[in-house]
């Protein structure tokens, strides 16, 4: 009967951050998308709602280790090596829609196209999720210009030591400015993540 209650509350906290057969490895999840509201269209840049915009927890320190070396790869101007810490495919959004990154030449070209380095400076954990803060720095082959020194959070989903969700979160979640704002997604549409 313990192990019943001990399990309850964890099974509600990942139903609440939308995880569900297709977080365990074992359902298809399609694209997110949103349904138009109040009869305009849904902002194809806003963030989906089963990405938490926040830490609840303490990071999981595999998925910490993974992001700190995509970071350095990247940091240090090594694409192939940043690319190499992606899985096929994955999801991306940088002030985007949803990128899907069906390649490895796809995740290539989305980590040559982020204009910053970055070093790790918080991490927490919510969900699936890694929910980070990163110090944006110049890079070899990019310019990172006014924005090296400052600092943007992320929520960075890992598995089996690869990223499979990478998403630029605003950067003070709880005051409704600064930042994408939230897509709802049916249940009927969430669905593949590798």
């Amino acid at each position: 009967m313990r192990a019943i209650l001990i399990c309850v509350p964890g099974a509600l906290a990942l139903s609440a951050c939308g995880a569900g057969p297709a977080d365990r490895g074992d359902a298809p999840r399609t694209l997110p998308s949103a349904p138009p509201s109040e009869g305009r269209p849904a902002d194809p840049r806003a963030i989906p709602e089963t990405v938490p915009l926040q830490a609840d927890g303490p990071a999981d320190p595999g998925q910490t280790r993974v992001i700190r070396a995509w970071a350095r790869a990247l940091r240090e101007g090594d694409v192939a090596r940043a690319a190499s810490y992606w899985a096929v495919p994955s999801r991306a959004q940088n002030g985007t829609p949803v990128l899907t990154l069906r390649s490895e030449a796809d995740t290539r070209a989305f980590n040559r196209a982020l204009p910053c380095g970055a070093v790790l400076t918080r991490s927490g954990g919510a969900c699936a999720y890694t929910i980070t803060t990163v110090r944006l720095t110049q890079r070899p082959g990019a310019d990172c210009g006014s924005g090296a020194g400052g600092s943007a959070r992320n929520a960075i989903r890992v598995r089996d030591g690869k990223i499979v969700e990478w998403y630029r979160l605003p950067e003070d979640p709880g005051d409704g400015r600064g930042g994408p704002e939230r897509a709802p997604v049916p249940d009927a549409e969430r669905g593949p993540l590798v």
